[in-house]
């Protein structure tokens, strides 16, 4: 397994200094930095290069979360929609490409969050079916594994639990289609996490990790012992990227709905401190 974090841990809003960003998570003891994918699009390839440099001179990796506005959502009832989102997520890939970064990852099959306009799942969910096949092409042939995430009844109604999902990456039928699953999505609709992540199995591509109100794996009650051991039983290897939102306020805690300093009161150095320490707790938990 190789452990990361969201940027959005130390942001109020979806952009950031993933330079500096990448420096804290090697400090911390991570293999992994997570970006807004969203971003490449305005970077240019000097600004790519350079952070290609120095994700490799600190030896870690870059994986890419997007979660498509409502005007590129693959899975609209309108044409051009469905067009302009499969755009948007493969000139994305064109750029990760560049950056060397092999996982976006996200609600990449509709838009996010949902505006709870269109109720017509079966719908929304074959037409996501026939984007996503045209994006798993792209993603193929660039060598990216596309992480399909099931989130939770609140924010999504086409994906919430991991048979869902299964079923979803069924119908697709794209070897660099996969799964994300993530606990604090899984804590509300999956009936025992473990479980979930067993039946996953090998289409697990990817997983989010973080407690129940959102805080750093270890400061709240979830089973991350019998969680470890699912993930080994499935011999998961891939990403345990955390997705902390511990701070209110900011386009993050608007979308995120944080409406409380979850931190209470945490400085940055505080923050840095809390992360580190939540990465050794989840490593114990999860290497067993």
């Amino acid at each position: 397994m190789k452990f990361g974090t969201l940027y959005a841990y130390w942001t109020s809003d979806w952009h950031g200094d993933y330079k500096l960003f990448a420096k804290k998570v090697k400090d911390a003891g991570f293999d992994i930095l997570e970006i807004s994918a969203g971003d490449l699009l305005t970077m240019s390839d000097a600004e790519i290069n350079e952070l290609k440099l120095v994700a490799a001179d600190l030896g870690i990796s870059i994986t890419s979360n997007i979660g498509p506005p409502k005007d590129k959502d693959v899975a609209s009832k309108d044409p051009a929609v469905r067009e302009a989102g499969i755009k948007f997520l493969s000139d994305i890939m064109t750029q990760m490409d560049k950056l060397d970064s092999r996982a976006l990852v996200g609600v990449i099959y509709t838009c996010w969050p949902s505006q709870f306009d269109d109720l017509d799942k079966q719908g929304m969910w074959d037409r996501g079916v026939q984007s996503v096949k045209r994006l798993a092409k792209v993603a193929g042939d660039l060598g990216i594994d596309y992480c399909l995430e099931v989130v939770n009844r609140f924010e999504t109604t086409v994906l919430n639990t991991c048979e869902e999902g299964l079923q979803f990456l069924a119908d697709v039928d794209m070897d660099s289609v996969k799964m994300l699953l993530d606990t604090f999505h899984m804590n509300i609709e999956e009936d025992n996490i473990p479980d979930a992540i067993r039946l996953a199995g090998d289409k697990l591509g990817h997983l989010h990790v973080g407690e129940g109100n959102r805080n750093l794996p270890g400061q709240g009650s979830l089973p991350w012992n019998e969680i470890g051991q699912a993930l080994r039983d499935i011999n998961y290897t891939k990403g345990v990227v955390m997705e902390p939102f511990v701070k209110a306020g900011g386009k993050v805690g608007e979308d995120i709905k944080v409406w409380r300093d979850i931190s209470k009161g945490a400085d940055e150095a505080t923050m840095d401190k809390n992360i580190k320490e939540s990465l050794e707790f989840l490593k114990k938990a999860f290497l067993g």
